[in-house]
């Protein structure tokens, strides 16, 4: 053919459903589609698959009968999809044989996000206030109502919230074990439950004063914002949807119960429209800040997903940094030309990898 390859790094489960179509939220035919657009083939790897002495791999390629397994030169560029931490052996290892892995890493700490945030002075306002655990006893005196979050962990696994009703008393609210429902029980701020600081000290976790989101229909809503490297190497703002919080509930992930809606009607339900579309700019402007911020810590980040909330009276602040963006979240807000745009994105980028290094070529 004399394409190019690229290669798509996934965990071993989602590989091994890729001969099966069964790669959950990720589309094979969107990479495919935006990979073509770049002249380049898409090959889908795992690392025990990559053989860096012999510069060769097993790989998912598309043919006439669907994906099969085929022996190829290891792409000299490679999109990492598969959740790898920065001390993985592995990824280390690949490193020092394919240094064009972009997003290498895409699990970093909250904790590790807000600090390299915080030392930006001009972002630091856009922060909530955030502590570890270990100050939680200060900010119930300080704030009425606080999230508690896992520093790691997605999805909305293990958030928890904690409001003052009174003096000492407070209501902790949390995802039945079931994750059918939330539950909420009274707290004595003197006398925290045991079964809660059990939790709190079993994984690291972050306290935060809980941002007063825009709500719709008394339901909380914040964006999540696609800001992705391209052809040109820049950061662009692919796209951004509202995530809306299920009834009753206090996060927006889509796991969750959340539900996935176009930003313009959402803010356009909350806001003014010319507020809306102020507060849309101020959310991509901030967002590209955000990663240009990122990137100076953060070696090979091209592909990230921020949650930005907004509050009622419109003042933007940033909530997380998702390493591996879930870009379902358009699909099923109905932009799918913005879905689509946000798997072209990387593949623009890979090309463009390929043209700037003139060692790298691989065909298929």
């Amino acid at each position: 053919m004399g394409h190019k390859l690229v290669g798509i790094l996934l965990n071993a489960d989602m590989h091994r459903g890729v001969p099966r179509l069964k790669t959950g939220q990720e589309s094979l035919s969107n990479y495919e589609e935006a990979a073509a657009a770049y002249g380049l083939v898409p090959c889908f790897l795992k690392l025990a698959d990559i053989d860096t002495d012999t510069g060769f791999s097993a790989a998912y390629i598309k043919g006439a009968n669907g994906y099969k397994s085929v022996v190829v030169p290891t792409p000299a560029v490679i999109h990492n999809r598969a959740i790898y931490s920065k001390n993985s052996p592995g990824m280390q290892r690949l490193l020092k044989h394919y240094p064009l892995i972009f997003n290498t890493c895409n699990r970093y700490g909250k904790d590790e996000i807000h600090q390299l945030l915080e030392k930006n002075t001009e972002l630091r306002e856009y922060l909530p206030v955030t502590t570890r655990v270990s100050g939680l006893k200060e900010m119930m005196n300080l704030y009425p109502d606080l999230i508690l979050k896992p520093c790691r962990g997605s999805i909305g696994n293990g958030v928890m919230r904690l409001v003052r009703k009174g003096a000492q008393r407070w209501t902790l609210s949390y995802l039945s074990p079931s994750m059918q429902r939330w539950r909420s029980i009274p707290v004595n701020q003197a006398a925290l439950p045991q079964a809660l600081r059990a939790r709190l000290t079993s994984v690291p976790y972050l306290v935060q004063e809980r941002i007063p989101l825009a709500e719709i229909g008394g339901r909380p809503f914040d964006l999540r914002v696609t800001v992705q490297r391209g052809w040109g190497g820049d950061w662009q703002v692919t796209g951004l949807f509202a995530k809306l919080a299920a009834p009753g509930g206090f996060v927006s992930n889509i796991a969750r119960g959340g539900e996935a809606l176009s930003s313009s009607l959402a803010l356009e339900k909350a806001f003014s429209r010319s507020t809306a579309a102020h507060i849309r700019m101020s959310v991509e402007i901030l967002s590209l800040a955000i990663a240009r911020c990122l990137e100076q810590d953060l070696p090979g980040l091209a592909d990230i997903g921020l949650d930005i909330g907004i509050t009622k009276d419109g003042r933007l602040f940033f909530i997380e940094c998702n390493g591996r963006d879930q870009r379902y979240g358009f699909h099923k807000a109905g932009l799918t030309e913005i879905w689509k745009d946000s798997y072209r994105r990387p593949m623009g980028y890979a090309r463009f990898l390929i043209e700037t290094n003139s060692t790298v070529y691989n065909s298929y």
